[in-house]
């Protein structure tokens, strides 16, 4: 298998564990995301319905990063340029958003940024930055890949 496809597919699978852990938090009507949970009193006013609403509704986003990552496998997608260059966009755009937040939970797990929150412990939270981690590289590299590839192929 190509490096590009591999990356894909691993970028593929981040977006389904993201998705997976935000249904699950929708179901027990919490916020956060695993290994950083948000403090209860944090969202004490919601009513569980609203949180399992905004949670779906994260778990929605992370089924769209999935497609993404997939899409940029497709052949069909790197040869219409209408559809091309805004998935390359997007692309770009979630891996921004995703390695943000990496950052930032990582800063609170570790405890650099005291304001974040408590850091969190335990190996859910060090699987939750390994997976973040492991999705944001592997979409970039897939997304460079895709950029890559189609601009060869019709500069030659």
């Amino acid at each position: 298998m190509q490096r590009q496809t591999i990356a894909a597919l691993t970028a593929c699978l981040g977006g389904l564990a993201y998705t997976t852990s935000k249904v699950l938090l929708a179901m027990r009507a919490e916020l956060g995301i695993h290994g950083f949970p948000a403090p209860a009193s944090s969202y004490a006013a919601w009513q569980p319905e609203q949180i399992a609403l905004a949670q779906l509704g994260n778990a929605a986003v992370g089924l769209v990063t999935a497609i993404c990552a997939l899409l940029l496998l497709w052949d069909g997608a790197a040869r219409v340029r209408a559809f091309r260059w805004p998935l390359i966009v997007v692309s770009w755009l979630g891996i921004a958003m995703m390695a943000a937040g990496v950052v930032g939970f990582s800063l609170r797990a570790f405890g650099v940024v005291p304001a974040l929150g408590p850091p969190a412990v335990g190996w859910s939270t060090y699987s939750a930055l390994a997976v973040g981690a492991v999705w944001v590289v592997s979409w970039a590299i897939a997304t460079v890949g895709f950029t890559r590839g189609r601009r060869l192929t019709t500069a030659g």
